[in-house]
């Protein structure tokens, strides 16, 4: 029997959520025209005044925000409230330039920690689950976001973060954790280390997690449901937005529900922008309707997916969207050539391989290189160099079979690329473009 947290508003008519929409993007519109010069500053060059967003339907009248004009911003340049109205920041990692730093007021910290208590009941988490959060607590956003809706639907909270992994395996056995919140990467690696210890799915208690902040491939969910002995479950979230909530996936596990009575959804076209009819496989932008201290207008996430309404056997009536396909900013072109790290991670896995692997590119005069430095696993490992040759054409064959251009594949001793506690590095790109 599907539960869930705020039953009406989840399974609200298509008519009542558009209602919702057009009733909260109005009273935004204007309060960002009132509040936040900078954005009004982009109406005003776009000759569109609050007056013109009379529903959804006109949302496509706004001008963009990009992560550029968040940097340019930078740091209160988009705040919607009075700093004494404000009780926290959040920041992005900072990976490229400055870091986006993102304002809550209460209010706004209440509706996130709303989205997150959702996540968590499709999940099946309930009042009498114990949730350990090994998401990074701090600036990240994961951390929190996963505390908040657990502590809202009143399971006992384990705020272990991350890192110290064999003392999350003690937590875990030891309080019989139920559900585990955080990156699949890390989940992966936790499995791996309980494998070496002796511990099978069976000595833990656990029976779902809730993982996200990096791209996944089927493949690895379907590897750490068998190690882990759970089902696995996606979040998928941005600080500019709050965090990990904005979408979410079911007991379906066919793409994530957003909540759209917070978010709105479009897809377009990263390069003419224009928006392009449900179904399309396009950029990611989102409106934020309700937050206050930092209101996301048109917000061109970088994602690329597609989104659909199709009935969804949940009784859930919010629109999915797919998991994304990579991003248009850190999608990697290789001489020409499209390539998302998922898609090489689905080649590893169906070759067995575990997801440790680190993506090397380079420009070497003035022809690009290709290197995929794959971890052997423990079964697999042989200092047989006619074996481990064997095994590297394999897997560079199956990788041009699927991304169209060849690879240069190394294979490495277990455990000799670094674990990541956080997000993972997957990708080195040392090319100066």
């Amino acid at each position: 029997m599907e539960k869930y947290y705020q039953e009406e508003i989840e399974c609200a008519s298509l008519e009542k959520i558009r209602e919702i929409q057009s009733e909260k993007l109005v009273k935004q519109v204007k309060h960002v025209w009132d509040n936040v010069p900078y954005y009004r500053k982009k109406m005003e060059e776009k000759g569109v005044k609050p007056e013109d967003i009379k529903s959804v339907d006109d949302l496509h009248k706004l001008p963009f925000l990009s992560k550029a004009d968040l940097r340019d911003a930078y740091p209160y340049g988009l705040l919607g409230m009075p700093l004494k109205d404000c009780v926290r920041i959040h920041s992005t990692s900072g990976t490229t330039g400055k870091r986006v730093v993102a304002y809550y007021t209460q209010h706004d910290i209440d509706l996130w920690e709303d989205c997150c208590a959702r996540a968590l009941t499709a999940a099946g988490a309930t009042n009498e689950d114990v949730v350990q959060v090994a998401y990074g607590y701090g600036l990240f956003t994961g951390g929190a976001g996963l505390h908040g809706g657990s502590h809202k639907v009143g399971s006992l909270t384990v705020p272990i973060s991350s890192g110290n992994t064999d003392r999350q395996i003690m937590f875990a056995m030891d309080l019989q954790a139920t559900v585990l919140c955080c990156t699949p990467s890390y989940a992966a690696y936790l499995g791996e280390r309980m494998k070496e210890l002796g511990y099978g799915p069976d000595d833990i208690p656990l029976k779902a997690g809730i993982f996200g902040a990096e791209a996944w491939s089927e493949e690895m969910r379907k590897d750490i449901e068998k190690t882990l002995g759970i089902k696995a479950f996606d979040i998928y979230g941005l600080t500019e937005l709050s965090g990990p909530g904005v979408a979410f996936e079911c007991s379906a596990q066919s793409g994530m529900h957003i909540n759209e009575d917070h978010f709105i959804a479009e897809i377009i076209d990263p390069d003419t922008e224009e928006v392009l009819p449900e179904g399309s496989v396009g950029e990611l932008v989102f409106t934020a309707v309700d937050k206050e201290a930092f209101p996301m207008l048109r917000y061109r996430t970088k994602d690329i997916c597609k989104l659909t309404r199709e009935k969804c056997s949940c009784g859930r009536t919010h629109i999915k969207m797919a998991k994304p396909m990579g991003r248009s900013d850190d999608m990697l072109i290789i001489r020409g050539v499209n390539v998302f790290p998922s898609q090489i991670e689905t080649v590893l896995m169906n070759n067995g391989y575990a997801a440790n692997y680190q993506i090397i590119v380079d420009r070497v005069n003035n022809t690009d290189t290709f290197d995929v430095q794959v971890e052997m696993t423990p079964e697999m490992f042989t200092d047989n160099i006619g074996e481990i040759e064997a095994m590297q054409r394999k897997l560079s064959d199956d990788l041009k079979a699927m991304l169209g251009i060849k690879a240069k594949v190394s294979l490495l001793a277990p455990k000799s690329i670094a674990r990541s506690e956080g997000k993972a590095v997957r990708v080195v790109d040392k090319r100066k473009i």
